[in-house]
C-alpha cells in the first residue's frame, strides 16, 4: 500500500503521478476550450500537436527517474487530454482529496484507479458535489493550507474558476489541525494575460524560503501583501504578466534545492540558480499553450 505524505511543495518527491499526453484527442474546437489560452491557440492554428506533447512529458519523466522518483501514469483514454493530473486529485497530509472537476473530464479519474487501488479506502477523501476544486488551487504548506478561489456572485459565468468558497470550508473542516488561508484570484474568460486559472499561475512556494508572485494575479492587495510579508520581499521572485502568461510561477520543485523549469524561462532559472537551486531545465512551451505547464502536470504522493 502507498503511505501518503505531502505537507508541502518541497520535501523530497519520492511518489508522483505524471499526466500522458498519449493519445490526446483531436484539436478542440473554440467552443469545446476550457480556458482563453488554448482559446487563443485553437483561434490561431498554433494548438499543439500531440507528438511534440508526449517528447516533452518523456523530458519530465527522465528527470524524475534521474532522482529516483517512483512515477506512475494514467492508463491511456482514447482521444482524451490526460496532461494535467494536478486537477483531478491531490494529496495533503495522508488524505487523497478527489477533485470535482469539469464534468467533460471526470472520466480522467477512473484512468488512475489503479494508483487509488494502493491506497486505504480510508484515506481517500470524496468530496460533495458542492464543493468545486481542483489541485492547482490547493497548496499544502507547513501549518498551512493555500486555497486560490473566486466567490463573487459571477462565479458561474466563469469556466475559469475552479474553486469555490464550499472548497475552502470543507477543506477547513477536513484538516482542523492546518491554517487554510484563501486567495481570490483574477479571472478572465476570453484573456490569458488577465486570468490566474489556478492559484499556481500566479504564486508557487520554493525552497531556501523563496517564492515566485505575480500580483496582478490576486483580486484583494490585502491577500497578496500577505504573502510578500510571509516570505519576505527581498525572497520573492516578482513576475509580470507576460511571464505569468507563460507560466513562469507553474515549476515544480523535487526537493528544497531542486526546481524543474521551462529551458526558455531565462530570467527565472537565471534567478533560481543565483539563490543557490539547482534548475533542471526540460521543454515545455508547447504544454503551456494549454494553460498549465510543470505542476499542473503533476500529482505528488508521497515525499519525504
Amino acid at each position: 500500500m502507498l503511505q501518503l505524505n505531502v505537507n508541502d511543495e518541497i520535501s523530497p518527491l519520492k511518489a508522483v503521478v505524471l499526466g500522458i499526453a498519449k493519445s490526446s484527442g483531436p484539436v478542440p474546437t473554440a467552443e469545446e476550450a476550457y480556458d482563453p489560452k488554448s482559446l487563443e491557440h485553437i483561434l490561431a492554428g498554433t494548438y499543439p500537436k500531440e507528438s511534440d506533447m508526449v517528447q516533452e512529458m518523456e523530458a519530465f519523466r527522465k528527470v524524475f527517474e534521474k532522482y529516483n522518483v517512483k512515477v506512475f501514469r494514467p492508463e491511456v483514454l482514447e482521444n482524451c487530454n490526460q496532461i494535467f493530473s494536478r486537477d483531478i486529485a491531490f494529496v495533503i497530509g495522508d488524505k487523497l482529496i478527489t477533485a470535482n472537476i469539469l464534468p467533460d473530464r471526470e472520466k480522467e479519474v477512473d484512468a488512475i484507479l489503479h494508483v487509488l487501488d494502493k491506497i486505504d479506502d480510508n484515506h481517500i477523501l470524496h468530496p460533495p458535489n458542492e464543493v468545486h476544486v481542483e489541485g492547482g488551487d490547493v497548496m499544502p504548506w507547513k501549518d498551512y493550507i493555500f486555497v486560490g478561489t473566486y466567490t463573487a456572485p459571477d462565479y458561474p459565468t466563469y469556466i475559469t474558476a475552479r474553486t469555490n468558497k464550499a472548497a475552502v470550508e470543507y477543506l477547513t473542516k477536513q484538516f482542523p489541525q492546518k491554517k487554510v488561508k484563501s486567495f481570490e484570484l483574477r479571472k478572465s474568460n476570453t484573456v490569458a494575460q488577465d486570468n490566474a486559472l489556478h492559484l499556481d499561475c500566479c504564486f508557487q512556494p520554493l525552497g531556501r524560503g523563496k517564492a515566485i508572485l505575480h500580483k496582478n494575479g490576486f483580486l484583494v492587495e490585502e491577500e497578496y501583501q500577505w504573502l510578500v510579508d510571509y516570505f519576505g520581499k527581498e525572497n520573492i521572485f516578482e513576475i509580470d504578466a507576460q511571464e505569468m502568461y507563460r507560466m513562469f510561477s507553474n515549476v515544480f520543485s523535487i526537493s528544497p534545492d531542486v526546481v524543474v523549469s521551462e529551458r526558455n524561462f531565462t530570467r527565472l532559472n537565471n534567478w533560481l540558480r543565483d539563490q543557490g537551486f539547482t534548475v533542471e531545465e526540460i521543454p515545455y512551451a508547447e504544454i503551456s499553450k494549454q494553460e498549465g505547464l510543470l505542476r499542473c502536470s503533476t500529482l505528488p504522493l508521497v515525499r519525504a
